[in-house]
């Protein structure tokens, strides 16, 4: 079968490759001149397969001002007159209470164990270089309420297969010794040493080179999705600026575009952009590589994260629920840069101030943090969208549900969660 998939971000590309192991014959495209060059690009580059938790949360209720009104919240909201956005919040916090926060966070935990395996398994088949490691992470807190809160959480997820441990300060300092220069005073950390990080964007380019050399693929860079054509409740083909695009079966992978291209196919989904912001700090001396971390870090109280990268330091950060607005603030950049001098001094070289890179993405979101994978109301439209955050983490697991559905096989986890309802 023909499949065309619209998206060559990590959820497409992957769609594509298992696909096309499947046997079909696979196009893919995107607007962008190369894959993983959208909200895949800067991401936070940690694959946290035991570190799932949803943005859905019974905390939001007392936080709610804060994010509101408060200039230093991890979270902004800007409301605006847009019924999508208010459909999306009024789902967002109907999915934050307690017992579905419980179910999300199996749902997830059983996703991510299995994209686990999945990345194991296209390693397998041929190595790829994304400066991928099994680093292990640290979520560090300041505070000891937040960090009791966290033990009973780490309590839970162990009954799902999660091997994690609530550590002191001392140990967390043991175990990455570059945050003892930290101008913070530690409570404790989550240790979790199974968990790895890597380049999504070098991933998404290493596997779509690898995938060329299958005569059954063809990649479109730089084609933008104008339209559809439907014809007796399927779609026909997908029209764009060098032409009309045929197939028999469609996989809808654009991020958090997909939402216009459901309205425009008949039909609406869950998704809400959350914007977030990230820098690249060049390690390219003696002092910044050693006064970066060599563990993944999440300072849990700022909302921002840390992956070492070869010699690069990803930090990423920041969730605001400010529609599609590309502009990147000096402000956001400053507040990362900030952060990791103040938990890694010395790591960002005054010269490299100017080669930070950048980079604001909008991680495709559904209301309680669970993605949408199978079929769609259309009859030949297949979803694999709402990732948000977890994009990274879960893309290979959500790939190889797609394709057991598309394929008509057994699913390896129950994907009952994940089919789209209306």
């Amino acid at each position: 079968m023909h499949i065309c998939v619209l998206g060559a971000g990590v959820i497409g590309v992957t769609s594509a490759y298992r696909l096309l192991e499947d046997g079909h014959q696979v196009t893919l495209l995107d607007a962008r001149a190369q894959a993983g060059a959208g909200t895949s690009l800067g991401n936070g580059a940690q694959l946290s397969y035991s570190y799932v938790a949803p943005l859905a949360d019974p905390s939001v209720w007392t936080h709610w001002p804060h994010y509101l009104f408060s200039a230093d919240s991890p979270l902004t909201l800007k409301p605006k007159p847009d019924p999508a956005q208010w459909r999306w919040l009024i789902q967002f916090l109907a999915a934050s209470n307690a017992a579905r926060v419980q179910r999300t966070t199996i749902e997830l935990l059983q996703l991510a164990f299995f994209s686990r395996d999945e990345m194991a398994h296209i390693l397998q088949a041929a190595p790829i270089d994304f400066s991928h490691r099994t680093a292990g992470k640290l979520v560090m807190y300041t505070d000891p309420a937040g960090l009791a809160s966290a033990r009973k959480q780490i309590a839970f997820q162990a009954q799902h297969g999660c091997q994690q441990e609530v550590i002191d300060a001392a140990r967390c300092l043991e175990i990455e010794p570059a945050l003892g220069k930290a101008r913070r005073n530690w409570a404790g950390g989550v240790y979790t040493p199974s968990e790895e990080a890597g380049d999504c964007a070098q991933f998404c380019q290493a596997l779509v080179e690898r995938m060329q050399a299958n005569p059954n693929f063809r990649f479109l860079p730089s084609t933008t999705v104008s339209g559809v054509t439907m014809r007796d409740g399927a779609i026909a083909s997908v029209r764009t600026a060098t032409g009309a695009i045929d197939a028999e079966a469609f996989v809808l992978a654009l991020g958090a575009d997909s939402a216009g291209f459901a309205r425009q196919a008949g039909f609406r989904l869950p998704l809400y952009p959350l914007k977030g912001y990230s820098i690249t700090v060049p390690l390219d001396d003696a002092m910044s590589q050693a006064a970066a971390p060599q563990v993944s870090i999440t300072d849990i109280s700022r909302k921002i994260v840390y992956a070492r990268l070869g010699n690069r330091l990803r930090v990423a950060g920041r969730v605001e629920l400010v529609g599609m607005d590309a502009s990147i603030p000096p402000r956001a950049i400053d507040e990362l840069s900030n952060g990791a001098d103040e938990l890694f001094p010395g790591s960002i070289n005054p010269a490299n101030a100017a080669r930070l890179s950048p980079w604001a993405g909008f991680r495709p979101a559904t209301p309680s943090g669970v993605p949408v994978i199978g079929a769609s109301p259309v009859r030949n439209l297949y979803l694999n969208i709402g990732q948000g955050a977890l994009g990274w983490t879960l893309a290979c697991g959500s790939a190889a549900l797609l394709a057991a559905q598309i394929g008509g096989r057994k699913t390896a986890i129950d994907d009952a969660p994940f089919r789209y309802t209306r």
